[in-house]
């Protein structure tokens, strides 16, 4: 297997000290092959750690002396260092399955790993899950985890993975929460598989046979026009307020019977349904903000307080996966979304500045600003023809129908585009900032750091 590859070093750390390089790759630490960042962060947190490095070829060795527990200072290239337990079900609803043919190789990966999901917040299904994965998991208390539970019932559940393990793989999560391990749960509903009675079902087998689950994210199927399922479809409005209040029904049994709502219906539900958002309080403290789950009332909060999650802001801090893993690269979430604010002309602040969105962006933005005040501020659907199908979400805008909406836009205007939409400076279609018609200001997706300039403007 590939060795993992130090990538860098941070400065006055033990590990610069003691003169480990950027380029240097990772072959053992005290005598042993790491399999992941987290074993990585385990022996790292030794006083005395014994590398074992090759530098352009050459073995070399190592040691670090620090206080135990002190951060060695280094950043791997990877968070897998053998190799990412991919996944072995054919789930009709998969996104991976709707992508087109030429973007990043990345993206077409299924992981099924339980320790993507420890460190990034990935779902697993657990159908992969083994004796030894377990014993790691509760030894080394990686908590919380995030598993896809789609349906309890064995039968519509193995169906839904096209995989016989799916009927019985669930015995994984009891045994998890059996010992101690903090795990957030997701149902996927596809419409006319698993809506419905079958929602009922999923949610009374959540409270009879794992009421230990700290959430349960309900997120609605996306359907691009590239999906092959003649079977998948999108909800239509009256499906998604039956889906809601479904939902609602059940945050009131939990309620009754845990003291928590334990489940929660995505933002996309309330926008498909035309229903009212519930308020901040009642999501609990956004535990699955990063499943869509309250990130609209997390961003009315911020942009009305005024102050971003940087700023000790009342938006909502993540939980505790990834945090205490130094030497973990950053993904997902977490990946940085651009090296500068703005790209091109640096525009005039007192510009007036228009909001580039996607079509649910617009549903929530417009009477938002209204609100506040910003009733003249301008914003631009950007449709997504890339993707199609109901895909409408402002972190899925492309570079492709970003240069189209702004090629129909007036040269010389101050463009503000959320940060949500990129991964290391790029779009998911591939291109860079630098490749857009019109010069561009990437905005932080949180709501105080959008008010700012928007009063910097006025």
């Amino acid at each position: 297997m590939p060795l993992p590859q130090v990538v860098a070093v941070a400065a006055h750390s033990p590990a610069e000290r003691f003169g480990v390089l950027p380029g240097d790759e990772l072959r053992s630490m005290n005598g042993r092959v790491p399999r992941d960042v987290i074993e990585y962060q385990l022996l790292a947190d030794e006083s005395t750690v014994e590398l074992e490095v090759v530098r352009g070829g050459v073995e070399l060795e190592v040691t670090v002396v620090k206080q135990s527990g002190e951060p060695l200072g280094l950043e791997i290239s990877s968070a897998i260092f053998d190799r990412v337990r991919t996944c072995d079900n054919h789930c009709e609803f998969c996104f991976i399955y709707q992508l087109p043919k030429n973007l990043r190789r990345n993206l077409y990966v299924k992981d099924d790993d339980y320790r993507l999901s420890f460190l990034y917040g990935n779902f697993t299904t657990l159908t992969r899950f083994t004796e030894l994965d377990l014993e790691r998991v509760v030894d080394q208390r990686l908590s919380p985890l995030y598993v896809s539970i789609h349906a309890t019932d064995p039968d519509v559940r193995s169906a839904m993975l096209r995989n016989p393990r799916g009927a019985v793989s669930l015995r994984w999560l009891r045994c998890l929460l059996d010992n101690g391990i903090e795990v957030h749960g997701q149902v996927v509903v596809c419409p006319g598989v698993n809506d419905a009675a079958v929602l009922h079902g999923t949610l009374a087998g959540v409270l009879d046979r794992f009421p230990e689950l700290v959430t349960v994210a309900v997120v609605p199927l996306g359907v691009s026009r590239y999906s092959k399922e003649a079977a998948m479809r999108p909800h239509t409005p009256e499906e998604a307020r039956a889906t809601v209040e479904t939902v609602h029904e059940w945050q009131q049994r939990f309620s009754r019977a845990l003291g928590r709502r334990v489940v929660w219906a995505s933002d996309e539900y309330y926008l498909l349904a035309g229903a009212e958002f519930p308020g901040p309080e009642d999501y609990e403290g956004f535990p699955q903000h990063e499943n869509g789950v309250g990130m609209v009332r997390s961003f009315e909060q911020s942009f009305a307080g005024g102050a971003s999650v940087l700023d000790g802001g009342r938006a909502p801090a993540r939980t505790g996966f990834f945090a205490w893993v130094e030497g973990a690269p950053a993904e997902g979430y977490r990946a940085p979304r651009t090296g500068a604010v703005t790209l091109k002309a640096r525009p005039v602040r007192k510009t007036p500045p228009t909001i580039l969105t996607g079509d649910y962006g617009s549903l929530v933005l417009r009477p938002l600003l209204d609100r506040h005040g910003f009733d003249k501020v301008r914003i631009v659907d950007v449709r997504n023809e890339f993707f199609g199908g109901n895909i409408a979400v402002a972190g899925l805008m492309t570079a492709a129908d970003l240069s189209r909406t702004l090629a129909d836009e007036p040269s010389g205007g101050r463009y503000l585009l959320p940060d949500v939409c990129l991964s290391k400076g790029r779009f998911i279609d591939g291109p860079s900032l630098e490749d857009l018609p019109r010069p561009v200001e990437v905005v932080a997706t949180d709501g105080a750091s959008l008010r700012r300039i928007l009063e910097a403007a006025r």
